[in-house]
C-alpha cells in the first residue's frame, strides 16, 4: 500500500473511531444558530444593522441540510467527475456545522467567533475534496475532522505572538489541558501538573511548560524599564553581532592583506603567476587538469607549484606584516 492510501485510510479511521457518536449535529446546529441570532423587527422596511456575525448567521439558514442519499451522491459526482456544483451544494449545506464546531472552540478564543468560522470553512473545503463517499462514513463526521483541525490550528498560530505549540505533544496539550483541568475540578480533584500529566499521557514537565505558554503575556521590548524612564528592555539583550572595534580592526586587516597580495603578485610570472590568479586568488578557480592542459603538465605538478606559491607567500607576509601568524591565522591554515 503506498504511503498517500496509507494516509487516507488513517485519516478515514479517525474519523470513524472519533466522530460517529455525534448523531444530533443537524438538530443542534439549527438550535444554536437561532440562539445567537436575534428575531427580526416585523414589519420593518427600514435597513436593520446587523453586525457580520449576525448577517453571515441568517445568510446560511437559507441553505437546506442534506439527507444522507443526497450527501453520497453529490459527494460520488464530486469524487468522480470534480463536478464543482455539487462540491457547491455540499459545502453550503454543511455551513452550519461549521458554526457548531466553532462554537465549542469559542471559550478558548473569544476574540473572533468570524475567524474560527472562516477557518473552519477552509477545512470544510479541504474536506469535500478529501471525502471518499465509498467507505460509508456520513460526510458531516469526516469534515468534522478537517474543520476542527483548521480551527485549532489557527488559534495555535495566533494565541500569542510567538508560537506555543510546534510539536504534536504540544499540540494535543494545547487543547486538552484546559478541558482536562475543568473536568478534575468538576469531579473534586486539584488539578496539579502531576494528575495532568497522567491523564494525557504526557510528561509532567510539559504540562507546566504549556501551562506557563498560554498564562504568560507579551511583553515589548520598547517597554520602559522603569516609569517615566529612558531604558528600555530592549537596552539590556545582548548583541550577538561581533564588537564594532572587532569590525573595524577585521576591515583594516583585510584591506592591508589585499594590498600586500597584490604587491606580491609583481614578484610572480610564468606558470605561478597563472596559477596565482587563476586558481589561488580566484573566486572561481581553475581545475588543476585546465591549467595542466594550458602548460601542458600533469595535475600533480600544477599542485606542486600552487603549494610552492602559497608557502613563498606565508614566508614574505611573515616578514613584512608584524604579528602576522596572530592577526591571520585563518589564512595561514
Amino acid at each position: 500500500m503506498s504511503k498517500k492510501a496509507k494516509k487516507i485510510e488513517v485519516e478515514n479511521t479517525l474519523v470513524e473511531d472519533q466522530l460517529r457518536a455525534d448523531e444530533d449535529i443537524p438538530s443542534k446546529i439549527d438550535q444554536d444558530i437561532l440562539d445567537l441570532v436575534p428575531a427580526l423587527p416585523p414589519e420593518s422596511k427600514a435597513p436593520i444593522p446587523y453586525d457580520p456575525l449576525q448577517r453571515y448567521l441568517l445568510e446560511i439558514r437559507n441553505f437546506k441540510l442534506l439527507t444522507r442519499e443526497e450527501e453520497k451522491e453529490l459527494a460520488i459526482r464530486v469524487k468522480k467527475y470534480n463536478d464543482q456544483e455539487a462540491a457547491f451544494k455540499l459545502i453550503t449545506s454543511n455551513l452550519r456545522l461549521v458554526v457548531k464546531i466553532a462554537l465549542d472552540f469559542y471559550r478558548y478564543w473569544t476574540r473572533s467567533l468570524l475567524d474560527l468560522i472562516q477557518e473552519g470553512n477552509v477545512g470544510l473545503i479541504h474536506a469535500v475534496r478529501k471525502y471518499d463517499p465509498y467507505r460509508g462514513i456520513k460526510f458531516s463526521y469526516y469534515a468534522s475532522f478537517w474543520i476542527k483541525a483548521y480551527i485549532l490550528k489557527f488559534i495555535m498560530e495566533n494565541w500569542k505572538l510567538v508560537k506555543i505549540g510546534t510539536t504534536q505533544t504540544q499540540r494535543k496539550l494545547f487543547f486538552n489541558l484546559a478541558k482536562e483541568r475543568e473536568k478534575l475540578k468538576s469531579q473534586g480533584f486539584i488539578p496539579e501538573p502531576k494528575l495532568l500529566a497522567e491523564r494525557l499521557d504526557v510528561k509532567e514537565k510539559e504540562v507546566e511548560e504549556m501551562t506557563q505558554r498560554m498564562s504568560g503575556g507579551e511583553i515589548s521590548l520598547e517597554t520602559p524599564v522603569r516609569d517615566n524612564g529612558r531604558e528600555m528592555l530592549l537596552s539590556f539583550l545582548p548583541d550577538p553581532g561581533q564588537p564594532v572595534d572587532e569590525k573595524l580592526a577585521e576591515h583594516e586587516n583585510r584591506s592591508i592583506l589585499i594590498k600586500k597580495l597584490q604587491e606580491y603578485k609583481n614578484r610572480l610570472k610564468g606558470k605561478e603567476l597563472y596559477i596565482y590568479e587563476n586558481r589561488i586568488l580566484s573566486e572561481q578557480p581553475m581545475t588543476l587538469q585546465e591549467i595542466g592542459n594550458k602548460y601542458n603538465i600533469s595535475r600533480e605538478r600544477v599542485r606542486q607549484i600552487q603549494e610552492k606559491v602559497i608557502e613563498k607567500i606565508k614566508r614574505w607576509l611573515k616578514e613584512d606584516i608584524p604579528n602576522f601568524e596572530e592577526q591571520y591565522a585563518d589564512f595561514i591554515k
